[in-house]
C-alpha cells in the first residue's frame, strides 16, 4: 500500500494528494506549523487521515519545543484545531493526544516519547480499523455489482486501506467482483484525481463519470449501491460528507438503490444530537474559479464553496463500522455500538 502520512526520524512525511494523479510526491515537515498549513491545504484530506496528522503534529511540536513545551503547547493545539472544522476526527485526535500531556506532563523526556508512540499508535490503528470496516461491510455488496462512490474515502484519506473503498476492497478479497463508477466530485476533483487512481493501483475496475450523470446511470440500471465516507456523523445517524453527496443520496432514494455510509467509530459525534449542529467548512472560492493555474472563471465571480454537506438519516440505508453494520433507527444502533 502506498505510504499516505509517515512519522519518521522525528519529521513528518505526507503523500501530496494535490498533485496525483500527474505526481507522487512526499513532502517532509519539520514542525506542527508545516503540519497544520498540509490539513488546512488538503495536502492531506479525509477524517480519519485528517486524525491520524494532527496526531503527529502535536508529538512534533512537543518534540521540537523542548524545554519550553508547557509554554507552547496550547499554541500547538490551538493552531492544529483550527485548521479544519467538519473533520470530527481532527478533535477526536487532539483530544487523545492531549489526555496522554495531562498525565505526562512532568517529565519532558517521558512525554516526548509518549506522544511520538501515541501518534504512531493512531496511524497503526486508523489501518486495522479500516480493514475490519471493510470486513464488516463487504456483506452488503454481491459479486457483479457496480458501486457508485463520491469524493475519495480510500487508502489516500486514511492512513490505508480505506472506509468506503475499504468495503469495496473487502468485497474484492473474498473473491467477489465488483467494480466501481467514480464521480469526479467538483470542485477539488478528489473523485477523478484520487479515487480513480488509487482502484487503478489495485487492479478494481472503475470507470469516471462527471457529478451530473449519476442520475443518468442509475436511471440506466447501472449502479446497484452507493457507498461514501464521512467527516461526521451525528448521534441520529445524520452524516456530513463532502459537498454534492446529499444530492447523490436523493437520487438513490429515488431509484430505489441503497446508499451506506462506511465511518470509524470516531467519526460518529454523540455530542450532537442531529446533522444540522455539524459546523461546515467554506473554503476560498479559488478553488472554484481555478483548476490549479487555470481559470475557468473570472476573477471577479461571487462563489459559494462550503466543502460538505450534510445527509439526512432517512436517506441512508445503513452505516458501516468496525463495530458493526448499524441500519435504522440510527440513534438507538448508534448508542448500541458506544455502549457494548
Amino acid at each position: 500500500m502506498y505510504p499516505v502520512i509517515e512519522w519518521k526520524n522525528d519529521k513528518v512525511y505526507m503523500l501530496d494528494q494535490r498533485l496525483l494523479p500527474v505526481e507522487e510526491v512526499m513532502i517532509e515537515h519539520s514542525n506542527y506549523r508545516e503540519v497544520a498549513a498540509s490539513i488546512k491545504d488538503m495536502v492531506i484530506r479525509g477524517a480519519p487521515a485528517i486524525g491520524v496528522a494532527a496526531a503527529m503534529g502535536m508529538a512534533l511540536g512537543i518534540v521540537n519545543a523542548g524545554e519550553d513545551y508547557l509554554k507552547e503547547y496550547p499554541v500547538i493545539h490551538k493552531t492544529i484545531a483550527e485548521t479544519r472544522p467538519t473533520a470530527v476526527n481532527l478533535f477526536w485526535a487532539l483530544d487523545r493526544m492531549d489526555k496522554l500531556f495531562q498525565q505526562y506532563k512532568d517529565d519532558y523526556q517521558v512525554l516526548r516519547a509518549k506522544m511520538i508512540e501515541e501518534a504512531q499508535q493512531i496511524d497503526r490503528d486508523d489501518v486495522e480499523i479500516n480493514r475490519k470496516i471493510g470486513e464488516n461491510g463487504h456483506v452488503v455488496l454481491k459479486s457483479g455489482q457496480t458501486v457508485l462512490t463520491h469524493c475519495n474515502a480510500g487508502a489516500l484519506a486514511t492512513a490505508g486501506y480505506g472506509t468506503a473503498l475499504g468495503v469495496v476492497r473487502g468485497a474484492v478479497e473474498n473473491g467477489k467482483k465488483i467494480s466501481v463508477i467514480a464521480d469526479e466530485t467538483r470542485p477539488y476533483l478528489q473523485g477523478a484525481r484520487l479515487t480513480v487512481w488509487e482502484l487503478q493501483q489495485d487492479n478494481i475496475p472503475v470507470t469516471l463519470i462527471t457529478d451530473n450523470m449519476a442520475g443518468y446511470f442509475m436511471s440506466k440500471g447501472k449502479i446497484d449501491a452507493v457507498i461514501v465516507g464521512a467527516d461526521r456523523i451525528a448521534a441520529n445517524g445524520d452524516a456530513a460528507n463532502k459537498i454534492g453527496t446529499y444530492s447523490v443520496a436523493i437520487l438513490a432514494k429515488y431509484h430505489n438503490i441503497p446508499f451506506y455510509v462506511a465511518a470509524p467509530k470516531s467519526t460518529i459525534d454523540i455530542t450532537l444530537e442531529s446533522g444540522v449542529q455539524i459546523p461546515i467548512e467554506e473554503r476560498a472560492k479559488e478553488e472554484v474559479i481555478f483548476f490549479r493555474e487555470q481559470r475557468i472563471a473570472r476573477e471577479e465571480t461571487e462563489v459559494f464553496n462550503p466543502a460538505f454537506d450534510v445527509t439526512p438519516n432517512h436517506l441512508i440505508t445503513a452505516i458501516i463500522t468496525e463495530a458493526g453494520v448499524v441500519y435504522p433507527d440510527f440513534k438507538t444502533g448508534i448508542a448500541r455500538i458506544f455502549n457494548s
